[in-house]
């Protein structure tokens, strides 16, 4: 299973917060499995890191094998939406990126990828329309966003990512977060939204230890 992640792939964000400019073509980065965490459990912060940040994102599944998919048919490979967070290792990432060295330890380090119960893509309706989500941290929300704002729609990001790797039942697609990001505290109650339907649902919550 690959764990395929999308850089800057909300405006505000990347200007505002990361100060580059909006790329051209999508920032993929991936996090091997032993980054994943699931079923609510309680993120522990690294010793290595002095400022770990959550991204709040959306998380598309892919349900059989692709190669070169053209975008018209991208969907098919698609089954599940879940929330998810990707935890960066800020200073460690900033510190690579001056040096221009690869930055995989900031952002693929075990339990860097948080990630909730998967929902079947059908019960969303129009993927036109975007999905809403959101996280709260101890009661007040952090970051908001929706995935009609994606540089990168889903269906680009599938037919992209299928050029050069090839997709396989279960890989996970990181779709990349909104304006908000900030650093996580221990004692940290993290509780993600997203709406499905007409339903808000609660699909993260969890502790930072």
């Amino acid at each position: 299973m690959k764990i395929f992640c999308v850089g800057m792939n909300y405006a505000r964000h990347t200007i505002e917060e990361l100060h580059d400019e909006t790329p051209r073509q999508p920032v993929i980065f991936l996090k091997p499995d032993t980054a994943l965490l699931k079923d609510d459990k309680d993120f522990y912060l690294p010793d290595f890191s002095k400022r770990v940040e959550y991204e709040t994102e959306v998380v598309f599944r892919i349900n059989k094998m692709g190669k070169c998919v053209d975008p018209r048919f991208a969907m098919r490979y698609v089954d599940a939406v879940a929330l998810g967070i990707d935890v960066t290792a800020r200073d460690l990432q900033q510190e690579a990126r001056e040096k221009g060295h690869p930055w995989d330890i900031a952002k693929g380090f075990d339990s860097s990828a948080i990630v909730s119960d998967f929902v079947p893509v059908e019960e969303f309706g129009n993927l036109d329309n975007g999905i809403e989500f959101a996280l709260n941290i101890d009661g007040k929300e952090a970051q908001r966003g929706n995935t009609r704002d994606m540089l990168f729609p889903i269906d680009y990001l599938v037919s992209y990512i299928s050029r050069f790797y090839t997709l396989k039942t279960g890989d996970l697609i990181y779709t990349g977060t909104p304006v908000g990001v900030g650093a996580l505290s221990i004692g940290n109650h993290l509780q993600g939204t997203m709406r499905i339907g007409e339903e808000n649902r609660q699909m993260i919550d969890c502790y930072v230890r």
